[in-house]
């Protein structure tokens, strides 16, 4: 599935159609798993299309942000000290 494509989608029609990819694609994981599996690249356009849907998302939820003059703070991320010993 292509970008436009996805971008053509309203809510909805994308929490669908990710429902339907994370089922596909644990059923790949499963046939890959007990061997019967045949299209292995199809395990990768899955994974694809799963991320570009959450990158559709969340450029929809920034620009939403941006239209209603909302300041725009980037996730904060964990640090790990230098002396963690995991």
């Amino acid at each position: 599935m292509k970008a436009p494509e996805i971008r053509a989608l309203d809510e909805a029609q994308l929490d669908v159609q990710l429902t339907a990819l994370h089922g596909e694609w644990r059923d790949l994981r499963f046939d890959e798993a007990v061997g019967k599996l045949t299209s292995t690249s199809r395990i990768r356009a899955i994974r694809r299309d799963i991320a570009r849907i959450h990158t559709i998302r969340t450029e929809r939820v920034l620009d939403a942000a941006l239209q209603a003059g909302e300041p725009i703070r980037p996730k904060r991320r964990r640090r790990v000290s230098a002396s963690w010993k995991g």
